[in-house]
């Protein structure tokens, strides 16, 4: 078994609470679905939100979900690039798994979708 990264991206309308924590466990739990793994697959979960984002840590709502409480992590703030999408959450997960690079399911929802088409298209 080896260490595989998983990325992940979605993107909010505002810069609320409520609306940055949904994004945040939508965009888990399609990646949760889609690479068929549990919670004690995960070494951690590396989580950046672009500048426009300071509503909340958007790990808060992942430490809330039942079974995730040891999940190790780290919220921090994306390059400010000119021109980058705005109001963006991006994920990196590192999870404990026997697939193969190609096997690895990266999930884009929202406008992020845009950053990785080739992995968008479902």
């Amino acid at each position: 078994m080896g260490v595989r990264g998983i990325r992940g991206a979605t993107t909010v309308e505002q810069n609320e609470e409520t609306v940055i924590l949904q994004a945040t466990s939508d965009l888990l739990k399609e990646i949760v679905k889609e690479n068929q793994i549990i919670p004690d697959d995960i070494c951690s979960i590396w989580i950046t939100v672009t500048h426009d984002l300071d509503a909340t840590f958007p790990a808060k709502v992942i430490r809330e979900m039942a079974g995730w409480e040891l999940v190790p992590l780290m919220c921090s703030l994306e390059v400010p690039v000119k021109g980058s999408l705005e109001k963006c959450i991006r994920f990196m997960v590192h999870v404990n798994t026997d697939k193969k690079q190609g096997e690895i399911r990266h999930i884009y929802l929202g406008r992020a979708q845009a950053l990785r088409p080739d992995f968008s298209a479902k």
